[in-house]
């Protein structure tokens, strides 16, 4: 995970067929998450969206800190 992901932990997901899933947009702050996703039911009310708190770790850094 990159530093400026880092920064951008709260993401708004669309979910796609067998588990995948699209981020559609990276915030700073839950608040911003959501009203952002408030706008997106409005323009798109069909579409199923997600916030999510991305907390994924860089498996090159998981690896690095194991072999010490």
């Amino acid at each position: 995970m990159s530093y400026k992901t880092q920064l951008f932990p709260w993401c708004i997901i669309r979910p796609k067929a067998n588990i995948q899933q699209i981020i559609v947009a990276r915030f700073r702050r839950r608040s911003d998450a959501e009203a952002h996703l408030q706008i997106l039911r409005q323009l798109l009310p069909n579409a199923p969206h997600t916030i999510i708190f991305d907390i994924t770790l860089d498996n090159s850094k998981q690896d690095s800190e194991g072999a010490k």
